[in-house]
């Protein structure tokens, strides 16, 4: 995921708007964001099921969720979310096709989540590789398209006689088991400086109030 190239003045500028208790929580959290893993979710319809996984992604460290949009609209329940959305980076599609190849140029692995393929657990799927999980929709899962793209499945064992997790647990159960072998594998997951600055940018103005119009200024006293 490519983020626009912010300078360190815009950032120490921005940064005088903001608490130093809330700048010590920006460097606290950003050690341990992650690219290396992201989610992909299509189709999802339920607010409560989209702002459920949300705030998953923000709690295990996940920056970047992948939004298609083939017939429902993404919409996000702010009292499930808890504030959740502004500190991700979300991006959306209006077509799975668009949204896995474009994955593909930028080196992930595509695994989708699906209850009747059995090629992987969690405990088996390597993380070396970039990795995109792709969720389908609550009702019919994934689509065709994401089956035949997919690089591989995985199968959250289950024991009971309903069929599937909710979409948003499904997502909190992969994060927590995948994020756990991250931070033990010794791979280089962590963001890298460029990608801190564009993410610290996009939380302090999201911190700001009018954050438009400060910036605004600031570009105003710089091109003087």
């Amino acid at each position: 995921m490519e983020e626009r190239k912010e300078s360190q003045e815009l950032i120490n500028y921005l940064s005088a708007f903001v608490s130093e208790e809330r700048k010590g929580k920006f460097d606290q959290i950003i050690k341990n964001r992650t690219r290396h893993l992201t989610l992909v979710l299509e189709d999802t319809y339920q607010p409560h099921n989209a702002s459920a996984v949300l705030r998953s992604c923000d709690c295990f460290g996940i920056q970047d969720v992948h939004i298609i949009e083939n017939r429902n609209k993404y919409t996000v329940n702010q009292d499930i979310a808890l504030g959740s959305s502004k500190w991700l980076t979300q991006i959306k599609y209006k077509d799975t096709t668009e949204c896995l190849i474009l994955l593909k140029k930028q080196g992930y692995r595509i695994v989708a989540t699906s209850p009747h393929e059995n090629e992987f657990t969690l405990q088996e799927l390597d993380i070396s590789p970039k990795t995109a999980l792709v969720f389908g929709t609550e009702l019919t899962g994934i689509s065709e398209e994401v089956r035949k793209q997919a690089d591989g499945f995985i199968k959250i064992p289950m024991f009971g006689f309903t069929e599937s997790f909710n979409i948003s647990v499904s997502a909190s159960i992969c994060l927590h088991t995948l994020v756990h072998k991250l931070h033990l594998s010794g791979l280089d997951w962590h963001l890298t400086e460029e990608e801190k600055k564009g993410i610290r940018t996009q939380w302090l103005r999201n911190s700001i109030q009018k954050s438009e119009l400060i910036e605004e200024e600031y570009y105003k006293r710089k091109n003087a």
